[in-house]
C-alpha cells in the first residue's frame, strides 16, 4: 500500500511539473489518482474514531469529566517524563491547567480543527532543527493557530514576531507581502529563535520566557534572584505577564494532549495538511483572476496564503509561490495560461507602438485615489510612460512590475535622475496587465502618555522607520490628537 501511495504521488508531481498538454485519456487517469490520493487523505486525517473513544469513556455529549488534583499531577508527570520541558505539578500550573479544562474547552477544539494543517509541518521543523516536539504548542498561546492575527503591540503571525525580531530572522516585509504571515517561513524562524534562546539558557522553560519578555528581561530577573537558572526559581522576578507565560503554555500542552479525556472532541478540520500542493508563480496575478479562472474560493485562497497582505501577488525573483488543495493546484496547471492572461483595457494606438494618455490635472487628480490599470501590451508593441512632477524612476518600475535596474536598461540611463515631461520606454514583455492596488496608508492619533518610541514600538517600527514616515515631526514634542503616519 506505502509503495502505491508514493508512486502515485510521483505521477502527480511529474504532472505537475510537465506543463505540458494533457490528453483526454491522461486527464481521466490524473483524475482518478487525485480522486484515490484524496480519499486516503481524508481516511488518513479522519483515523481517530471519536465515537468509539467518547463510548468507551462512557460520557454523555456535554458531559464535563471532574478529575482529582492527584490525577493531573499523574498526567504531568508522564508529559515531563517524556519531555525536556519542566511540566511541574505546582499551584501555578496546576491552577491554570484546571481554568484550561473548565473554561478554554471550545478554544481547544477550535485549535485541534487548525492543527490539522499546521502541526505536521510543525513537527517536520522542530525534527529538523532537533528541538522538542512540544514546542508546537507554543503557537498555540501565542496565536491560537491564526497566521494573520495581531497584538497591540504589533506581533504577527502564527509565532507572533515583532518587526525587528522578524527581520533579525529574516522575515522581510513590504507592501503586499509580510513574512511574519507566512506559516512555513515563520515557523522556520521561531525554531532558530527559539533555538538560540535555549543555547544562551540551557533550559527550554526559561527559554520560553525570553521568548516572551526578550532576554534582557530574563538576565535582570536572574540577577534579582541572586544569580538563580531554573525557570521556577527566577520566575517571581520575572513581569507578571511572563509569571504566566510557562504556565499557560503547560495548560495548553495538557489539555491538546488529554482532550479525548476531557471529552473535547475537534472541530471538523476542512482541509489536512497532507492534501496541500504549492506552485510557484510565473507573473504577477491577482487572487481575484485564479478564483475566476479555476473556481477555487476567493477566501480559501486568501485563508491559505496568508503571507500576501491584499489579493495581489507581485511578480519577484525568486518567484512568489502559492498554496492550495492539489486538486485545485492541478487546475491552475491546466488553466496556468488563461490566468495570467491580459486584461481588457484601451488604449492609444499609433502604428507598432503604444503611448500612455496622460491626460488632464482632473485625470491625474482621479489617478490618485484609483487603483493604477496596466495596460494590454502585444509582446512587439512598446509602451512609452511620461514623466509627472514628483515621480521617481523607482515608483514607475514598482507601477510597471519593473526592477529598477530593468527600466533603467530599457532606457540607457546610468542616473536615475527625471525630469517632467520626460518620456520612459516601457518593453511590452516586461509590462503584467495586473490592477494593482496602492500600499495602503495608515495614520494614528497621538493619545495622552505616548511619545516617538512607544508610538513605534506599537505598530512594530524603529523609530528611525517612523521618522522615515514622518520627517517633518519633531520626535521630541509630540501634541495629543497629532497625526503620525504609521503605514
Amino acid at each position: 500500500m506505502k509503495k502505491l501511495i508514493i508512486a502515485l504521488i510521483l505521477c502527480i508531481s511529474f504532472t505537475g511539473n510537465a506543463q505540458v498538454k494533457v490528453s483526454p485519456e491522461g486527464e481521466r487517469f490524473v483524475s482518478m489518482v487525485e480522486q484515490t490520493l484524496n480519499a486516503f487523505y481524508e481516511d488518513y486525517a479522519n483515523s481517530t474514531n471519536y465515537d468509539s473513544i467518547m463510548k468507551a469513556l462512557n460520557y454523555e455529549a456535554n458531559e464535563i469529566p471532574q478529575f482529582s488534583d492527584e490525577i493531573y499531577c499523574q498526567r504531568l508527570a508522564l508529559m515531563d517524563n517524556m519531555s525536556p520541558f519542566e511540566f511541574r505539578c505546582n499551584t501555578a500550573s496546576l491552577s491554570i491547567v484546571k481554568y484550561f479544562v473548565a473554561n478554554r474547552r471550545n478554544f481547544a477544539r477550535v485549535v485541534l480543527g487548525r492543527s490539522a494543517i499546521y502541526f505536521d509541518m510543525f513537527e517536520e521543523m522542530l525534527a529538523k532543527y532537533d528541538m522538542p516536539i512540544e514546542l508546537k504548542y507554543l503557537a498555540v498561546i501565542e496565536s491560537g493557530l491564526r497566521p494573520q492575527v495581531k497584538s497591540r503591540a504589533g506581533a504577527l503571525g502564527l509565532w507572533q514576531f515583532m518587526y525587528r525580531t522578524g527581520l533579525y530572522y529574516g522575515l522581510e516585509e513590504n507592501s503586499y507581502i509580510d513574512e511574519r504571515m507566512d506559516p512555513l517561513l515563520a515557523t522556520d524562524a521561531a525554531c532558530r529563535y527559539l533555538k538560540k534562546l535555549y543555547e544562551i539558557y540551557n533550559d527550554w522553560n526559561m527559554a520560553l520566557a525570553a521568548y516572551n519578555a526578550g532576554p534582557g528581561n530574563v538576565n535582570k530577573a536572574i540577577r534579582r534572584s541572586g544569580g538563580k537558572t531554573s525557570y521556577w526559581e527566577v520566575r517571581p522576578f520575572l513581569p507578571k505577564e511572563t509569571q504566566g507565560y510557562v504556565p499557560n503554555f503547560i495548560g495548553a500542552a495538557y489539555i491538546l494532549t488529554y482532550h479525548k479525556e476531557h471529552n473535547i472532541i475537534p472541530v471538523p478540520a476542512k482541509l489536512h495538511n497532507s492534501q496541500l500542493d504549492t506552485i510557484c508563480l510565473k507573473n504577477a496575478v491577482r487572487m481575484e483572476k485564479i478564483s475566476s479562472v479555476t473556481g477555487w474560493d476567493l477566501d480559501e485562497i486568501k485563508a491559505l496564503n496568508p503571507i500576501y497582505k491584499t489579493n495581489y501577488i507581485p511578480k519577484t525573483n525568486p518567484p512568489q509561490c502559492i498554496t492550495g488543495p492539489f486538486v485545485e493546484i492541478g487546475k491552475f496547471i491546466v488553466m496556468e495560461e488563461q490566468i495570467y492572461g491580459p486584461e481588457p483595457v484601451t488604449v492609444e494606438k499609433t502604428d507598432s507602438t503604444v503611448t500612455l494618455a496622460d491626460g488632464d490635472s482632473e485625470d491625474e487628480k482621479a489617478s490618485e485615489e484609483t487603483p493604477l490599470v496596466k495596460p494590454n501590451v502585444a509582446a512587439n508593441k512598446v509602451v512609452y510612460h511620461t514623466v509627472r512632477r514628483g515621480e521617481t524612476l523607482n515608483g514607475i518600475a514598482v507601477k510597471y512590475s519593473l526592477t529598477l535596474r530593468e527600466l533603467m536598461d530599457a532606457n540607457n540611463m546610468s542616473s536615475t535622475r527625471l525630469n517632467a515631461g520626460q518620456r520612459l520606454k516601457i518593453g511590452g514583455n516586461a509590462v503584467a496587465a495586473q490592477s494593482v492596488p496602492k500600499p495602503v496608508i495608515k495614520y494614528y492619533s497621538v493619545r495622552s502618555g505616548d511619545n516617538f518610541s512607544t508610538v513605534a514600538r506599537r505598530h512594530g517600527l524603529t523609530q528611525t522607520q517612523l521618522k522615515s514616515l514622518n520627517p517633518r515631526i519633531n520626535v521630541n514634542r509630540l501634541d495629543i490628537g497629532q497625526k503620525l503616519r504609521v503605514k
